[in-house]
């Protein structure tokens, strides 16, 4: 609604200066100066009596019809008005009220674009979510990252991790594939999957090495993963779309974020529970009192390969060194 008719509805002067009642009034007004004026320059007759009494009455009619008018526009607009415009508001309230439901049930509240190093402002959106989790859920390749922030993080929680199966070639193939589409010519399929089970393995080290930091770890190593990377917490659910052929020339993807009972939220919840709780996979668990040889025995369950002792402290280095470079570029703090 324009201010000028706003200002019109809310001030009962204006509303009868620029109504008919108001022309009336003002005629009657003219009409009576004009008699009195007239009545003044004359001398006593019956005409000056006359024109006085005109010039009165029209007085007292305009005084007496504006206060009635004055007092008959504000209850009109006490009675007719405010209530309209009061039920207009209250309908403008509810529908923004659905929409803003609709906004969060089918739409990100975050949209992260694809980039060639970790954005820090993605990093601390993130990294709040997981401060403020009981729960953190991981579907991604190796776990890596997941590791990384639970070592950088300030209190305890339950991880579930979904990651991919070493011993299954199908796997590492969906990875590998990606990773062809950016990385520079004459770098050849093998060496990319040579890289990827190096990357499942120093992520299953730090996953030991967060545990600390966890009630429980446990881990489903699955053969067909999905391409895109899921990471969800207690109130949102973070995408990282690896299967967007747009941004496959960037390391780092673009990501959505929806928040708890959001449409995306509670299906990827329910699909991932499916998948933890599903027989197709094979299920570990890591709690803070596993031992190296613990873990070195269930890593060769994992992986198919036995970790001697110089093996798992070259492999702890590699996490390491990932870990502080991750933590710098992204801004996380050491």
């Amino acid at each position: 609604m324009p201010a000028e008719a706003k200002r019109l509805r809310s001030n009962p002067l204006q509303e009868i200066f620029w109504t008919r009642t108001g022309l009336l009034v003002l005629t009657l007004i003219i009409i009576s100066g004009v008699s009195l004026v007239i009545s003044s320059n004359m001398d006593p007759s019956a005409g000056k009596t006359f024109l006085n009494s005109v010039g009165t009455g029209t007085l007292i009619s305009a005084v007496v019809g504006f206060g009635q008018t004055l007092i008959t526009a504000t209850a009109s607009q006490k009675a007719l008005v405010a209530p309209v415009i009061e039920e207009s508001r209250r309908a403008l309230q509810e529908l923004s009220a659905e929409y803003r439901s609709l906004n969060k049930e089918f739409f990100p509240t975050d949209v992260f674009e694809a980039t060639t190093n970790p954005d820090p402002a993605f990093n601390r959106v993130m990294m709040a979510d997981l401060d403020s989790t009981r729960q953190y859920f991981f579907r991604g390749f190796s776990g890596r990252h997941a590791a990384a922030r639970l070592l950088l993080s300030r209190t305890d929680r339950e991880l579930r991790a979904v990651v991919a199966d070493p011993r299954d070639s199908s796997a590492i193939s969906g990875r590998a594939r990606y990773l062809l589409r950016r990385e520079e010519v004459g770098v050849d399929y093998e060496t990319i999957q040579k890289r990827l089970h190096d990357e499942i393995s120093i992520g299953l080290v730090g996953l030991f090495l967060a545990r600390g930091r966890c009630t429980r770890v446990d881990i489903t190593v699955v053969a067909d993963p999905p391409l895109d990377r899921l990471e969800m917490f207690d109130s949102s659910v973070w995408l990282t779309l690896y299967s967007d052929i747009g941004g496959a020339i960037s390391l780092y993807p673009r990501t959505l974020r929806f928040t708890e009972g959001s449409f995306m939220y509670n299906m990827e919840r329910t699909e991932f529970l499916r998948v933890c709780n599903s027989r197709t996979g094979r299920h570990f668990l890591i709690t803070p009192s596993t031992t190296r040889q613990d873990f070195i025995a269930l890593f060769e369950k994992i992986t198919g390969n036995r970790l001697s002792e110089e093996q798992f402290q070259e492999m702890e280095e590699k996490f390491h060194t990932f870990r502080k470079e991750f933590s710098a570029v992204a801004e996380l703090g050491s």
